[in-house]
């Protein structure tokens, strides 16, 4: 029989064939073998292609900030349930932000949805505010006819991940603050304190032990050469800013992240967080096991999940369960496994995987917490180390005139 399907390939761009197949299972599984996920397929077909495949245009403009895909999103949600059209929904928001860049996004998917685009298509052009898995539980709702539901769900997940932001930022302020002014006090002590003691030493005569001459070198170097210092410096930052922008620069940061003791369980956790949470609105979606497999693994860019993702679609494609492969990655802890397990057999696998996502975050929370009470104690006393070692070097030689005067 001959179906016509619409469907995503990876790069996110959407196309419109037909394909020959038993029914409609056996060609979804054709498509999915191609790297394409379908969001809608029916029969009908004559041998022909009925459209040509877009290109999946992108749009150069600025990302939306999480803060307002956040406001959006639920706002969208709000005016689509109380039934607003979405041409008006996207109006009203446009009328609330004042920034003209991002109010500019807002005006080309308007635009779009005017000339007759389909809501995916005229988000798809902005890859850079609503990602892949964004656009695929959009496309999925509008497949289903569930959009208003899908926002829904979709403005739970982007709410939940700006919370967690908050308070990963909220708990590294402190810390931040400390070590801004450890790097204050050593400065001052660089350029103005040690200088003034260098010149005492030299009028008095007073034989200098090793640590006391490295710290006055150090202190002559930077007051002698402080704009290369400085240049230095910004260029470092600048270099470090570059690396975590590109994509191998964030993939290395990720991977350094997850080998760190303590930090990279929180990392790990944060991961599997977001892994699960949106395979779990995918799944309650009924979007296929392999087609959410494919969709979340975009959701980061760590070579230990990629491993872990890797493993589990070869595992599932050959009929294994879901709760086996994620238990023998031993990435997943053993209790998620067993929810997993006990929502395969159960046939409640989304509300399980959510469930999971739910326990994540305030495991995460804790975990926060945790690491900031330890980091607190550890920059204090590296602050104490440093500037009690300065002033030990530079009061030791005094001590010694003061004995031998004596």
């Amino acid at each position: 029989m001959n179906l016509t399907y619409d469907a995503i390939d990876a790069q996110g761009r959407t196309s419109r064939d037909f394909i020959e197949a038993r029914d409609q299972r056996d060609a979804v599984e054709q498509l999915r073998r191609r790297g394409l996920y379908v969001t809608k397929i029916h029969e009908g077909g004559d041998g022909r292609a009925k459209v040509t495949p877009t290109t999946g245009v992108t749009s150069e403009g600025s990302k939306l900030p999480l803060r307002l895909l956040v406001q959006c999103t639920r706002q969208l949600a709000m005016l689509l349930k109380s039934g607003s059209g979405l041409v008006p929904a996207f109006k009203a928001m446009k009328r609330q932000i004042s920034h003209p860049r991002y109010a500019a996004i807002l005006g080309k998917i308007i635009d779009d949805l005017e000339d007759g685009a389909p809501l995916t298509d005229a988000l798809r052009k902005h890859p850079r505010s609503f990602d892949s898995v964004y656009c695929a539980i959009v496309a999925a709702g509008e497949a289903s006819g569930s959009l208003t539901e899908m926002f829904e769900r979709l403005s739970e997940i982007c709410w939940k991940r700006r919370a967690m932001h908050k308070k990963i930022l909220g708990a590294l302020v402190y810390p931040a603050l400390l070590i801004a002014m450890c790097f204050s006090i050593l400065l001052v002590l660089l350029l103005f304190v040690l200088p003034r003691f260098g010149a005492m030493f030299v009028q008095l005569g007073v034989e200098t032990p090793t640590t006391t001459r490295v710290l006055l070198k150090a202190g002559e170097f930077v007051q002698g050469y402080w704009p290369a210092c400085l240049g230095a410096a910004i260029l470092g930052i600048v270099a470090l800013v570059t690396t975590v922008m590109q994509e191998r620069g964030r993939q290395w940061l990720s991977d350094i992240q997850t080998g760190i003791p303590l930090l990279g369980r929180l990392q790990s956790n944060l991961i599997q967080g977001q892994v699960f949470r949106t395979m779990g609105m995918l799944l309650e979606s009924r979007v296929g096991v392999i087609d959410a497999l494919e969709l979340v693994r975009g959701s980061t860019r760590n070579r230990k999940f990629q491993r872990m993702f890797d493993r589990i679609d070869e595992a599932v494609t050959s009929g294994g369960r879901l709760s086996s492969a994620f238990e023998e990655s031993r990435v997943v802890d053993p209790y998620i496994c067993q929810a997993i397990h006990t929502g395969e057999d159960s046939g409640n696998l989304g509300g399980a995987i959510t469930f999971c996502a739910d326990n994540l975050d305030e495991t995460n929370e804790e975990l926060v917490k945790v690491i900031t009470r330890l980091i607190e104690p550890i920059i204090l006393i590296g602050m104490g180390i440093v500037v009690g070692g300065v002033a030990i070097s530079l009061f030791m030689p005094l001590f010694d005139m003061t004995s031998a005067i004596r």
